[in-house]
């Protein structure tokens, strides 16, 4: 099992090995494919309960951390 961070986990025998929210089966991907298709956090966090808030917010500035990290190295 690898562990990205506390918030991401990447087990082969959790999904496939498809990054997940840590001690979730919900692919980290589900948050941004909601988003994308117009839904708000709070109906994602609605539909999978097993996700905190706090935990979803967590992987959104992760993922905003890494664009502005990125955009300053290139």
């Amino acid at each position: 099992m690898a562990v990205v961070t506390e918030l991401v986990r990447i087990d082969p025998e959790i999904m496939s090995g498809t990054p997940c929210f840590t001690g979730t089966r919900v692919p980290v991907k589900t948050l941004w494919d909601y988003l994308e298709g117009s839904s708000t956090l709070g109906e994602f966090l609605e539909d999978f309960p097993t996700v905190t808030r706090d935990h979803a917010l967590g992987v959104l500035e992760m993922a905003r951390e890494r664009i502005i990290t990125d955009a300053r190295a290139a």
